[in-house]
């Protein structure tokens, strides 16, 4: 009875130390209750709350955890697991808490926004955007949150619903030459290709010396065939960053198009020295050494590109050429035959070029409301 009410007053005192402001003292006293009684749920889950305030978000999220498994129906329990994990970054970890909040309550804008950037984060684009699409809309002037939403919709590959997205964000914000490169990056996705090029003029007009913004218009350009433009904006791109595998390796392309070997072969290693995973860099690399008859390193280059893109054809015929300079004529109709099968299916994009993926969500700074 003694120890009882001793573990009421601990408790009693922890609450007190919390609605003074004094979160240490509060910690400490919590975990003197769970110590004594570990099997209390309610209290592992006060003191996940005192440790979240604390930002000491690991150890909250392992409290959470902790009250969950004494009381799977302690209600805001799931949500502040939730958040705790979301804060940390660790958002695969935050999206099973955060179902569970939601189907908790289904109204939650809160839980749904929540949910909804922790797919985001974990790259799970196509749910990111079916959750933060209707949130979106009913805050049309959180330009963060469509800015999200505008990601998720790209790299899913929902390039109507980015450029929807990316035309409201332009409205708000008309001189940013961002949201112009992500529209390019958009229509060009839908193969609205000369719109993506008025959206990279404009964006590289104000701001030439943007990181990326040269080297995308340079890359429509090429894409076009405008093949003299595209080497003006690759060698912009150049200025501006002497180091752009990409802009070396498109010039290099440039090159081998118009039959000057030797300065593709140039531009082509160093762009592969500088980033070895560039699809066009390897392809136009294995081509080289096919003409200089130096079959290994055409095998090399060209199975690399052919791993970094096996759904272009390019690469494949390719290999089936060389195959059929080393006598293998078995090899040589498998590669010949794949590109044939793959030429009517390839398209390529600027997605992916730009960036190698979305860019990440960063937990905020400030402690997210939620804790209960």
């Amino acid at each position: 009875m003694v120890a009882c009410l001793a573990s009421a007053q601990t408790s009693a005192d922890a609450i007190a130390m919390e609605q003074q402001g004094n979160l240490s003292e509060a910690a400490r006293a919590w975990k003197a209750v769970v110590a004594r009684n570990p099997n209390d749920g309610p209290a592992f889950a006060s003191l996940g709350v005192v440790l979240s305030k604390l930002q000491k978000y690991a150890e909250a999220a392992a409290a959470y955890r902790k009250a969950l498994a004494l009381n799977p129906k302690l209600p805001g329990i799931e949500l502040n697991l939730g958040l705790a994990e979301f804060k940390q970054g660790h958002f695969e970890a935050a999206v099973q808490p955060l179902r569970a909040a939601l189907t908790e309550d289904p109204n939650s804008t809160q839980v749904q926004t929540l949910l909804g950037m922790s797919y985001y984060g974990a790259k799970k684009f196509a749910l990111a955007s079916q959750l933060l699409a209707p949130v979106a809309k009913s805050e049309p002037d959180n330009a963060e949150l469509h800015q999200i939403l505008a990601q998720s919709c790209l790299w899913g590959k929902d390039y109507s619903c980015a450029l929807e997205q990316f035309s409201l964000l332009v409205q708000h914000d008309p001189e940013s030459a961002q949201v112009h490169i992500l529209t390019g990056e958009a229509l060009d996705g839908m193969s609205r290709t000369e719109e993506a090029i008025t959206e990279f003029e404009a964006a590289a007009k104000m701001a030439p010396h943007l990181s990326n913004v040269h080297f995308g218009l340079g890359y429509l350009y090429w894409k076009t065939q405008q093949y003299d433009r595209a080497r003006q904006e690759f060698e912009l791109e150049l200025a501006n960053d002497p180091s752009s595998a990409q802009a070396l390796a498109y010039l290099g392309d440039i090159e081998w198009k118009n039959d000057h070997p030797d300065p593709a072969f140039s531009f082509l290693t160093r762009a592969a020295r500088n980033n070895g995973d560039i699809r066009i860099a390897q392809l136009d690399l294995g081509a080289i050494y096919l003409q200089q008859k130096d079959y290994k390193n055409a095998k090399a280059a060209l199975l690399r590109a052919v791993r970094l893109a096996p759904e272009q054809p390019e690469a494949h015929y390719q290999l089936g050429r060389l195959y059929q300079a080393l006598g293998d004529k078995a090899g040589a109709a498998n590669e010949l035959q794949k590109a044939q099968e793959l030429h009517q299916k390839a398209e390529d994009s600027l997605l992916g070029k730009i960036s190698s993926s979305a860019p990440d969500l960063n937990p905020p700074e400030k402690d997210v409301k939620g804790e209960q």
